[in-house]
């Protein structure tokens, strides 16, 4: 991996507030493309490495024209960490749509993250970035994830699809555990059928560690 040049000689510039909001569909156009070649850039060269050059470079837009948009590299990877957040999220509620009950919408929302994954491995490289540059990027993202889950869980608990306890603790349990397969089975390395991996994890979910009478016996 070699270091730009821009990253280190490229004056940084002084600090703006945001621009705001693109006003126009091919402003949003452009924000988002931005969006994209930073994701590109930050997750191959990482946060300190990556400079504006290298990141407009990847967008096809003049430096004058990223800074329409945003006022600096930080708040470029703030976003660029809630749009890949809003990603997700939409991505998986669109996949567990049609799920029947709690239980297999996590099946399904498994599924659906891991194949994501293995499709947009720089996702948590971006993420890993977040956290030392500003620690509130990276909770952030988690947090939008547990609070969208908690109401989930809260709402299966209540029509009876899923026993009562703490939700809370339950939802960053299952966080933990989609977060640690993605890395293991879809950014480390993929020598595991993701479908084996989700048909594991499932039944851990359904059946847990403790054995039944059965196997007492």
């Amino acid at each position: 991996m070699t270091v730009s040049a821009h990253a280190l000689t490229e004056p940084a510039p002084a600090a703006k507030e945001s621009p705001g909001a693109p006003k126009t569909a091919r402003g949003a156009r452009t924000r988002a493309q931005i969006l994209k070649a930073a994701e590109e850039t930050i997750g191959t060269l990482g946060y300190h490495r990556a400079g504006i050059t290298d990141i407009t470079r990847a967008a096809g837009v003049a430096q004058g024209t990223l800074y329409t948009y945003f006022s600096g590299k930080e708040e470029i990877l703030r976003e660029l960490v809630r749009d890949l957040g809003h990603q997700v999220r939409a991505h998986l509620a669109a996949e567990t749509r049609h799920a029947r009950d709690r239980l297999e919408a996590e099946e399904q929302g498994l599924r659906a993250f891991l194949h994501y994954l293995a499709e947009h491995p720089t996702l948590y490289r971006v993420l890993q970035e977040a956290q030392f540059v500003d620690e509130t990027i990276y909770r952030e993202y988690y947090e939008a994830f547990g609070k969208g889950y908690m109401r989930m869980l809260g709402n299966a608990t209540r029509k009876g699809e899923v026993r009562p306890g703490d939700d809370e603790v339950r939802v960053w349990a299952l966080m933990g555990l989609s977060n640690f397969l993605g890395l293991r089975f879809a950014v480390w390395g993929r020598d595991r059928p993701l479908e084996d991996v989700v048909a594991a994890a499932a039944d851990f979910l359904r059946h847990g560690l403790a054995l039944d009478g059965k196997e007492k016996a």
